[in-house]
């Protein structure tokens, strides 16, 4: 049984994690409490996530991503711990990506979000590691699962009350994360050994175009969905005027449901040696049905 020490439990990823690891004993953060590393696993999920409205400053991401992940770390160092293992992102390296993104694309992030993860990756690997260590930063794409209020709850919406899928002009492929798959590669990191630090990306195994997501979630929910083929330049008007009016629809949203974002997990496939418990399609599967 391990003892963790967790930062970011009331998160998405931190409530799935508490349930997962039901038979480990935690210790929880406190926002602004003293920190004491006593635990045989450090589990850093506490961050500033990227605030589609805009309401957050630059000041906010790099306070609790970068300099949070630090003082975490740093601690982490000083500690008997064996295990760190923190939560970056994919979009550290790219918010749009050509082909497949892999560990070994130079990281350009765009947004504050995006550079303050970056910044956090470095810190920790400009350390020497202790030999006893071992140190992982994981990128996830879209993570998501049952209990997620992200994009894909837009989607359900839509779907619930049989509107048309108006961006069936959009094609694209996109990765996801399930939030089982992530779990899984947790476990397997805290208790295989031969695993090396370092970075990995983690995604479902195969990306899947929106209209593709559109046709499962309409199967999950037992429903048919109509997909329209609107001219992609009207729907990009429509955005435009949703960055002003703050409409369900922005050009950043806009972004995220139809631009391609593909990830290779070959690298943590590779290390773990085990298949992902759940495929693309079952993930979403269940996190549709879940809503």
């Amino acid at each position: 049984m391990n003892s963790i020490f967790l930062t970011g439990s009331s998160g998405f990823v931190g409530v799935n994690l508490v349930e997962y690891f039901e038979s480990s004993v935690f210790l929880k953060y406190q926002r602004a409490a003293t920190i004491e590393i006593n635990q045989d696993v450090v589990i850093h999920l506490a961050g500033k996530a990227h605030d589609l409205k805009n309401t957050s400053t630059p000041a906010d991401y790099y306070q609790v991503n970068t300099e949070l992940t630090q003082k975490v770390f740093d601690l982490f160092l000083a500690s008997d711990a064996k295990v760190f293992i923190t939560l970056s992102s994919a979009k550290a390296v790219a918010d749009k990506v050509d082909g497949f993104l892999t560990e070994e694309n130079t990281p350009d992030p765009i947004t504050h979000y995006g550079k303050s993860k970056l910044l956090a990756e470095q810190y920790i690997l400009s350390k020497v590691i202790p030999e006893g260590k071992r140190v992982y930063i994981l990128r996830p794409c879209m993570i998501h699962g049952p209990g997620n209020k992200g994009n894909l709850n837009l989607l359900y919406k839509l779907a619930s009350k049989s509107i048309p899928w108006p961006l069936g002009a959009f094609e694209n492929k996109r990765s996801f994360c399930s939030v089982d798959n992530l779990m899984f590669i947790i476990k397997e990191l805290i208790e295989q050994e031969y695993i090396p630090s370092g970075v990995y990306n983690v995604a479902d195994d195969i990306p899947l175009s929106t209209n593709e997501v559109i046709s499962i979630l309409a199967e999950s929910q037992n429903k048919k969905l109509k997909i329209w083929n609107i001219s992609r330049s009207f729907i990009q008007s429509i955005a435009k005027i949703g960055n002003v009016l703050k409409l369900p629809l922005n050009e950043e949203r806009l972004q995220k449901l139809t631009d391609s974002y593909m990830v290779s997990n070959r690298k943590i496939k590779t290390a773990i040696g085990k298949p992902l418990p759940l495929s693309s399609r079952e993930g979403l599967l269940k996190t549709f049905k879940s809503f």
